[in-house]
């Protein structure tokens, strides 16, 4: 926009009560502004009829933002509660907005409109004015206990579809056919909280369906792969078979709780868990990614374990898309990646929990559909986590108050976006309250230790109804929904049910410890609601007052979900994976120019302006941290954790792997190029790969759709086969389905098949971690493993896409693990000084980051490799570049003896990079200009 030449920005503060002047002045000064950088202004706003709200004063350049009634307002909710520790109490609501005054030439009335719906508010979940706009508080009161009944019975093919469609319930023919049945065998209809209960539980989101489906596979000829014709079960025949036929004794729990736990010490258990909130971060990205993080928190926390670190995996679409190539009611990348980043700050910083892993990838097929990975780590003493519900256990609430927000996000997120998402599903997006979950933790743990509780879970997808449906499903319950605490009036029963408000525990606890629970949540101000008792009736009965609102059969409601039949169509690629095609003709480069623009890549570029807004070293055990080196600024390959607290010096380690451009290709081998590449940042780091345990997260398309489905079982079969060779198993994860755009031109644009593997590595001694960075003049690089670099799906025919090189992905090679243990005993022996694997970019790239982390200089010979261009820069998998001491040479030589290496550098303190081939320098670049690149993208004074 022109003309626009300076914006100021305010934070709005708005209180209601009896205030004294001194009142005010303490407010001000004490809790809403730091003297040292803000000022302060205070007005009092005499008339707050509804009839004045309509009004607004008209300030030429000023436009106002609020929240919209009902919206979550953390800030305001502390506002007052911290006035009442410091004295102030006549408080009795508050809520917050934002002022900008925009400055320039020709700043009209369009202009500011403009830059209102387009940068400075989000209508889902906001409102604006031109000038000052009149606060809006909420109010806890009480609901409104209005039931509809849904009329299935006597309903044909079409009545049926047209009820899922228009409560949004995602829902299939069949599915609805059955609870017809069901309300026939029951002889009535259902209520609306009823129909709701069992469109959440038997949603995609929560009960995974098209892993639990039949499939029946067609497969082309060309396929590399042979594929069974048919799978009865997807999931158990081929992830869960995997875990199953591994049979790790370290690992405790796998796919059967809230998160995966793992042996750590021999007194305390590492559990893990990531999920994706995709859809709410495509139309409000701080909400949707704030309560991402927020509520995979709490599945760590329903495992009764203390969170102690947390990850994240973002994908999102260019950031210098031009505004007309945008898609209709999507927001722009950059403001997307912009909001995601902050929400997940904002969550993981206010806990207290560090931001310890994590990458970020961009790609045209995310504009649309963002992908946002969120994982948590945490901590328990071994089998602290109860699961015996008893009948009469109480089912307690804790935590924050219940709103409309988060409604049907279930169902929401297993169903195609288009243009009008934003506007029809603004209630599904949530808005966290960090400092309220905090609470819980406080909470939790010395609750879990005095052993108070006998089964605890999150209010998650599905809230009340998926909390307490999954509690009771193998026994019974009653519930009172009058006494759920509310945020704002009018709420019905199924919307208290079914809200996804964050920041909620639902546990079963006995009689004699309620007054001892209650006792803690009063000491770390957690609210604390009885909401009904567990039983053995086989039926969850949900009462509002006297009225019995839902009254479902526990077998129908968690069993009677018919199962799903896909057709898959198994594609062959359009290159077979490792075919390198040696006629490709190249386009004249100079290598050192395509180092540098490989450095400034978006995928490969430095993170530091992400990774630097994270709190990192919270808690104390981090020891690898995201950025490694001599100036804290070198990518390290995962990082490396030792709990505080714990005795003995075992560590754990976190890695990932990630790479869309290979499931554009091949997803089986896209699937096994991603577990190698997280298993070996693992090892890159020092951990053992014998005890790596790895989660799965896919978010893939629409899976009605035969060649969708065709890759998903190719990715999944991949994930069987891989674990099993590698003896590495999965204990957790998650999938997301439809990430899907329909456009207004009809047409649907799906994301590329994407699979993010996390892996959580143990070490016995947190002394044996390895950072990437070089470290010493004069030690010696290795380049470790089955070194076979390929163009296909690599960065390098990214940045050449005038004469992109037409080749296969690079393949797996099946010698990895065996590279991987033999590389561990050599850790083992202290012979390692540091080490980086080879990924996006190829070998270039890596010692090229290895440089700029030590500020040391390389000088590497390929020798007599035929080709140079493909061994700089070609992908490939299972390597490892290492730094090697002198006086360990000839050890490490001979443990690593049987497996492929080669020496092929020496670190020097001149602070360049020089590759030479057959005594020919190819490249010789400044570790300031590897810096430039990597970190502002300029290359020879010039923004890449």
């Amino acid at each position: 926009m022109t003309g626009v030449k300076e914006i100021e920005c305010s934070d709005l503060y708005f209180v209601r009560g009896e205030l004294s002047e001194g009142d005010m002045k303490s407010l001000a000064d004490r809790l809403l502004h730091d003297p040292v950088t803000h000022q302060v202004e205070a007005d009092i706003l005499e008339d707050m009829s509804a009839d004045s709200r309509e009004v607004m004063k008209v300030i030429p350049g000023i436009i106002e933002v609020a929240l919209r009634p009902g919206v979550t307002d953390p800030a305001a909710e502390q506002i007052v509660r911290a006035a009442g520790m410091i004295g102030v109490k006549g408080i009795s609501a508050a809520c917050t907005g934002l002022r900008f005054f925009v400055k320039g030439e020709n700043v009209n009335e369009s202009l500011l409109r403009q830059l209102a719906e387009r940068l400075f508010s989000n209508a889902v979940i906001q409102r604006y004015a031109l000038g000052t706009i009149m606060p809006s508080f909420t109010e806890a009161t009480e609901a409104n206990g209005a039931v509809e009944h849904i009329h299935l019975r006597g309903l044909d093919p079409a009545g049926l579809l047209a009820v899922s469609a228009d409560r949004r319930a995602a829902l299939s023919l069949e599915e609805m056919q059955a609870i017809q049945a069901y309300c026939d065998r029951e002889q009535r209809d259902l209520t609306d909280i009823e129909f709701e209960m069992l469109a959440q539980t038997w949603s995609e989101h929560c009960v995974h369906k098209t892993f639990k489906s039949k499939v029946i596979v067609e497969q082309d000829d060309e396929n590399t792969h042979t594929f069974p014709m048919e799978y009865n079960h997807l999931f158990n025949q081929t992830i869960r078979a995997a875990t199953r036929n591994i049979n790790a004794c370290w690992v405790l729990s796998s796919f059967k709780e809230n998160a995966g736990i793992v042996e750590f010490d021999g007194k305390n258990e590492i559990s893990f868990k990531v999920e994706t909130h995709n859809h709410p971060s495509a139309i409000e990205p701080f909400g949707g990614a704030n309560t991402g993080i927020g509520g995979v928190i709490r599945d760590v926390i329903g495992v009764s374990a203390k969170p102690i670190a947390s990850t994240d995996i973002l994908c999102f679409g260019p950031q210098d898309l031009h505004l007309e190539d945008l898609p209709e009611g999507v927001l722009h990348p950059r403001r997307i990646a912009s909001g995601v980043v902050a929400g997940i700050e904002d969550y993981g910083n206010k806990m207290g929990i560090p931001t310890v892993n994590g990458s970020v990838w961009y790609d045209p097929g995310f504009v649309a559909n963002p992908l946002v990975f969120c994982g948590s780590i945490g901590i328990a003493p071994k089998g602290s986590n109860p699961h015996g519900i008893q009948p009469g256990d109480h089912i307690i609430l804790l935590g924050g108050r219940t709103g409309r927000d988060g409604l049907r996000g279930a169902t929401f997120s297993s169903m195609t976006m288009d243009a009008q998402t934003g506007e029809v599903s603004g209630a599904s997006v949530q808005i966290g309250a960090p400092i309220v979950e905090k609470g819980l933790v406080d909470v939790i743990v010395p609750a879990r230790d005095r052993g108070l509780y006998h089964a605890i879970t999150d209010c998650g997808a599905g809230g009340l109804s998926s909390a307490v449906g999954e509690m009771a499903s193998e026994c019974g319950g009653d519930i009172q929904l009058a006494d759920v605490p509310l945020k704002y009036p009018g709420l019905v029963p199924w919307e208290i049910w079914l809200s996804e408000a964050q920041e909620r525990m639902v546990v079963a606890v006995p009689d004699k410890n309620l007054a001892e629970l209650k006792n803690l949540c009063d000491l770390y101000d957690v609210s604390l609601t009885d909401i009904g008792t567990f039983n053995q009736s086989g039926r969850i009965r949900v009462f509002f007052g006297s009225n019995l609102v839902l009254d479902l059969d526990n077998e129908f409601l968690h069993n009677g979900l018919p199962q799903r039949q896909y057709r898959a169509h198994v594609r062959a690629p359009e290159f077979e994976p490792g075919w390198q095609n040696e006629d490709s003709q190249v386009l004249d480069i100079d290598y050192s120019t395509t180092l540098l623009k490989l450095l400034a890549h978006p995928n490969i570029k430095s993170k530091e302006h992400i990774i630097r807004v994270y709190d990192h070293e919270v808690q104390g055990g981090t020891v690898v941290k995201p950025l490694s080196g001599v100036m804290h600024d070198g990518p390290s390959d995962g990082s490396v954790i030792k709990p505080a607290g714990c005795d003995g010096k075992q560590a754990f380690v976190l890695s990932n792997g990630l790479n869309p451009e290979y499931g554009k290709q091949a997803p089986y081998e896209m699937t096994q190029l991603v577990m190698d590449e997280a298993i070996r940042n693992a090892v890159a780091c020092g951990a053992d790969p014998t005890r790596i345990a790895v989660l799965d997260n896919f978010c893939w398309g629409d899976p009605t759709r035969p060649e969708v489905m065709g890759d998903l079982v190719q990715s999944a079969q991949a994930c069987y086969d891989t674990a099993l060779h590698y003896e590495t198993p999965f204990i957790s994860g998650k999938d997301s389905f439809n990430n899907e755009y329909l456009g207004s031109d009809g047409n649907r644009h799906s994301i590329p098949p994407t699979l993010v593997i996390s892996a959580l590595g143990w070490m016995p001694d947190w002394e044996q971690a390895l950072t990437m960075d070089l470290k010493k003049p004069g030690d010696l690089l290795y380049l470790v493993g089955d070194f076979q670099p390929g163009f296909g799906g690599s960065h390098f025919n990214l940045i050449h896409p005038e004469s992109p090189v037409e080749e296969g992905i690079p393949v797996c090679s099946p010698g990895n693990p065996a590279v991987y243990r033999a590389f561990y005993t050599a850790v083992s022996k202290r012979l390692a000084a540091a080490c980086h694997d080879l990924s996006e970019g190829g070998l270039a790239v890596a010692a090229a980051e290895m440089c700029m982390g030590g500020r040391l200089g390389l000088q590497i010979d390929l020798g007599d490799d035929t080709d140079p261009l493909r061994c700089l820069f070609g992908e490939t998998s299972g390597c490892l570049l290492v730094e090697v001491s002198p006086d360990s040479q000839s050890e490490f030589e001979n443990v690593m003896q049987t497996n492929p290496f080669r020496q092929i550098g020496i670190v020097h303190s001149s602070p360049e990079l020089v590759i030479n081939h057959c005594k020919e320098n190819l490249l010789t670049v400044g570790i300031s200009d590897l810096l430039l690149a990597w970190k502002e993208g300029v290359i020879g004074g010039q923004t890449a």
